[in-house]
């Protein structure tokens, strides 16, 4: 009797994580699907997870008509460096404040906590990086504001926080100063959560979108151009409109094309930070 409620235990175990799966995988795939379907589906409403009437068209439609190479160059650049020189500063900014000898260690990890509640708002900040810092239609906008965000730098100082202190005096007394100790002692140790706040950076910078709205359309981002072929999609294609395939489009089909261009690069990259972020997320000193 155990063994036949067991078995009817996991037999619906298996049917709710099913049923888990279809519901969390059927946006996606419907799409993907979309996106890759000829358009008539697409006007009569038709759901489905598997492309009816395969097509390119709506791809060819974003790329040749929305001329998108160049703003997906600046993305990528915009991306790579945004977080290689986030992680860099929040690192080492992480680093001092969790000195013990720092004197104002506490009083500088407070100010930055604050700004975390307290704003200045849209137009002072637009005055400081347009009229002050003149970084308008400058590629730096996208990398100087975001040097430092207080939520990766609290992650980080946590995780230093929790190293065993005895291996900064050991670097100490064999002659090494803080830069070192920093560069060759804690960042390797801080691997897990570098990876994490690196993941939080690279995210943060491909899908931000302000910026490029605000301060930088002379060098448009791939999530502006996107928001602009949408746009327009949606003003002027009809079930008329045909892209030099020959094959309709329509504003719900290149939405859903538009969608998986801006996100596939983030979910190919995921994977391979994974554990990292899992481990940064959870760790709070070093294993023995």
């Amino acid at each position: 009797m155990k063994n036949l409620h067991k078995t009817w235990f996991d037999y619906f175990l298996l049917l709710f994580f099913a049923i888990i799966l279809v519901v969390t995988l059927y946006p996606f795939m419907n799409v993907l699907a979309i996106s890759l379907n000829d358009a008539t589906d697409t006007i009569k409403n038709i759901n489905f997870i598997i492309p009816r009437h395969f097509t390119l068209a709506n791809y060819k439609y974003v790329f040749k008509e929305g001329g998108i190479v160049q703003p997906l160059f600046i993305s990528i650049a915009k991306t790579v460096i945004g977080t290689l020189a986030g992680v860099i500063c929040t690192a080492m900014l992480a680093y001092t404040l969790s000195r013990r000898d720092f004197v104002f260690h506490r009083f500088f990890t407070l100010l930055f906590v604050i700004t975390m509640y307290v704003g200045g708002g849209m137009i002072p900040e637009y005055l400081l990086i347009v009229r002050t810092l003149h970084l308008g239609d400058n590629f730096l906008v996208y990398i100087i504001p975001g040097l430092i965000w207080v939520y990766n730098m609290i992650l980080v100082r946590s995780f230093i926080d929790g190293l065993p202190g005895a291996l900064q005096e050991a670097a100490k007394l064999d002659g090494a100063n803080d830069f070192q100790i920093w560069y060759k002692v804690v960042m390797p140790l801080c691997t897990p959560v570098v990876a994490t706040i690196a993941l939080y950076y690279a995210v943060g910078q491909w899908n931000s979108f302000m910026d490029t709205y605000l301060y930088a359309k002379k060098l448009p981002t791939l999530q502006y151009k996107l928001y602009e072929i949408m746009s327009q999609a949606t003003m002027q294609l009809d079930t008329h409109t045909t892209t030099n395939a020959t094959q309709a489009v329509t504003p719900m089909a290149i939405r859903m094309a538009v969608t998986v261009v801006a996100t596939v690069p983030i979910i190919i990259v995921y994977p391979f930070v994974q554990k990292y972020f899992v481990g940064g997320m959870t760790l709070g000193s070093v294993k023995d």
